[in-house]
């Protein structure tokens, strides 16, 4: 593993100090340097001896910043540890051929899992892996647990040669890492009993089990195993499951640890919990706790009376539809906003996927084309790669916007953010 400077910020520290894009940070007050994390870790002091190899040789520099000072360093990605295991639900296994290459990697990285929220499974940790954690306080960690039953573990995950997930549980939370965990869960295979066990067994390490999200599987029409998604029934079961659960446990730590996926109660037919019983939201963008923080937000908003005449429209995936369109009815109040909503079908990765977040723009296109009155349509960011303007068929903003014949834009999935890019162009009149 090497350090390499992607880019140096001109003007600053290590800018002034000579450091250039290319060098590679070898050491940083004697202390080895193999990734960004090291290089987060060992940069808190205020004064930096740097060694460096430029060209086949050494170099040293020392900085000399201020407490709150970048050193204006960017460091190239590392290789990403990839993942060796082969899960029934791989939602990776479920692509179709022919997109772009990131789709296809499977990221098993427990520095992702640090730096990123990613989940990891902690089946290719090795005693070096995990004494860095400890050493570094990589911590929390975000953790695929499934079950905590070895053998149907090693089943699901597809590896026969997994760890036992408690012994790795056991060892990091003694040494006071947390971790928030998921269990995605499959009809028939890791629910009913062994969905209790599973949450049983994981609250013996409260507090350092911080909290445990129980999903349901992701399935596309792609899919190779005879794997189902859940029905009404059986999401009502989960949902009574997961409730019983969480009221013994806050009862006796006031922490009920244990959330549901909105999915499963959007499944079931049931009310989502009021925002209140999700504490921070931990696992907010493994889409627990949206549709409470949407209700909750949009409840709050304070609308303008009035703006400039504006028709547009918005669109959502199936499962949120019914709660887009009671706040499209509200804001449909101001005086001069004209707003559509439209449910976008998943023809891409077929209907059993609902969420908004794997929507195409082919489909979005499809969807809309022809069939509003709108001059504007407002996209939830969450369809596109992050930082981009990209869909996930590699369809782009600006191919929406000409295939439709209106201005579109880009919006955060909230009642703030679709407010603010109506509002963005227009007068208010309060």
């Amino acid at each position: 593993m090497q350090a390499t400077i992607n880019n140096i910020t001109e003007g600053s520290p290590a800018h002034e100090t000579g450091l250039e894009k290319g060098d590679i940070i070898l050491a940083i007050n004697g202390d080895a340097v193999r990734d960004v994390i090291d290089y987060m870790f060992y940069t808190r002091d205020n004064t930096l001896n740097l060694k460096v190899q430029r060209s086949n040789r050494t170099h040293l520099f020392r900085i000399k910043k201020k407490d709150e000072d970048s050193l204006g360093i960017e460091l190239k990605s590392f290789k990403i540890k990839s993942c060796r295991n082969r899960c029934i639900f791989c939602f990776v296994d479920q692509m179709p051929k022919g997109m772009r290459k990131t789709l296809y990697v499977k990221d098993d990285d427990y520095r992702m899992s640090f730096l990123y929220g990613n989940y990891i499974t902690l089946t290719n940790l090795s005693e070096a892996d995990k004494k860095r954690i400890i050493e570094q306080r990589l911590s929390p960690l975000y953790v695929s647990v499934h079950t905590t039953n070895h053998d149907l573990r090693k089943k699901v995950l597809g590896n026969a040669r997994a760890e036992n997930i408690l012994k790795d549980v056991l060892e990091l939370t003694a040494h006071k890492i947390k971790l928030h965990v998921q269990v995605v869960l499959c009809p028939g295979i890791n629910d009913g009993e062994e969905l209790s066990r599973t949450i049983k067994d994981l609250l013996k390490f409260y507090p350092y089990i911080a909290s445990i999200a129980v999903v349901p599987v992701g399935l596309t029409k792609y899919k190779k195993s005879q794997i189902r998604p859940f029905e009404k029934a059986e999401a009502v079961k989960v949902v009574e499951t997961v409730k019983l659960a969480r009221a013994r446990f806050r009862k006796r730590h006031g922490d009920p640890v244990v959330y549901l996926a909105d999915e499963f109660y959007i499944r079931a037919e049931m009310p989502a919990p009021p925002l209140k019983d999700y504490g921070d939201l931990p696992q907010i963008e493994n889409g627990v706790g949206l549709v409470s923080s949407f209700l909750q937000s949009a409840k709050k908003l304070k609308l303008p009376k009035k703006i400039e005449p504006l028709k547009a429209a918005v669109f959502t995936g199936a499962s949120f539809m019914p709660h887009l369109e009671d706040f499209a009815k509200k804001m449909n109040t101001i005086e001069g906003l004209d707003l559509e909503v439209f449910k976008v079908e998943n023809k891409f990765f077929g209907p059993t996927v609902t969420v908004t977040g794997l929507l195409t723009g082919k489909d979005i296109i499809k969807t809309i084309g022809g069939k509003t009155r709108a001059d504007c349509l407002f996209v939830p960011n969450v369809t596109l790669k992050y930082g981009s303007d990209v869909f996930l068929d590699d369809f782009t903003l600006k191919d929406v916007e000409e295939c439709l014949g209106m201005r579109v834009k880009a919006v955060d999935p909230t009642p703030e953010g679709l407010l603010k890019g109506i509002s963005n162009g227009t007068k208010w009149e309060n």
